[in-house]
């Protein structure tokens, strides 16, 4: 099929994904690995975290996590950032993987895998300062993420 043919069946408006206005991934940029975890409680609401004043996107709202160090796992990042940031212990065996984020930022493109967990050892105590909330999944949309998050969210949305 010739790039500019239509895709048969498909409708011959411009909408759908062509309507989305994202713009097209950059190349030559470093990518940087970072993991994050939905993690559920008994009443399947998600934890997010604020970012704190001084770090970059600070005020935002994401999924607990951090960078993958060389040599790491993304499970083994989680554990570690777990431990961490909001002193609770998790296992592998805990963690689900349900997709992932990929996102250009103007100095590196991010890639994000998400994970499902919903057993953990300990009480969720932010160790950085860090604000928290227990939020239903449609009320997701009203805590200001940062863009390589937001496309997570109609994905925990149709998953509970």
């Amino acid at each position: 099929m010739a790039p500019t043919e239509l895709n048969p069946g498909a409708p011959d408006d411009e909408g759908g994904c062509w309507s989305a206005g994202l713009s097209e991934p950059r190349t030559g940029l470093p990518i940087v690995l970072v993991s994050a975890v939905a993690l559920l409680d008994a009443d399947a609401r998600i934890l997010l975290a604020q970012r704190p004043p001084g770090k970059s996107m600070a005020g935002l709202w994401e999924f607990p996590g951090g960078k993958v160090e060389p040599g790491e796992t993304p499970e083994a990042a989680l554990i570690r950032e777990l431990k961490e940031e909001l002193s609770i212990d998790i296992r592998a065996s805990c963690l689900a993987p349900l997709g992932f984020a990929s996102h250009s930022y103007a100095t590196f493109h991010l890639l994000m895998p998400l994970y499902i967990c919903r057993q953990w050892r300990g009480r969720v105590e932010p160790t950085e300062g860090q604000k928290i909330a227990w939020v239903r999944a449609q009320n997701l949309r009203d805590y200001p993420m940062p863009p390589a998050d937001e496309p997570l969210i109609p994905l925990l949305q149709d998953w509970l």
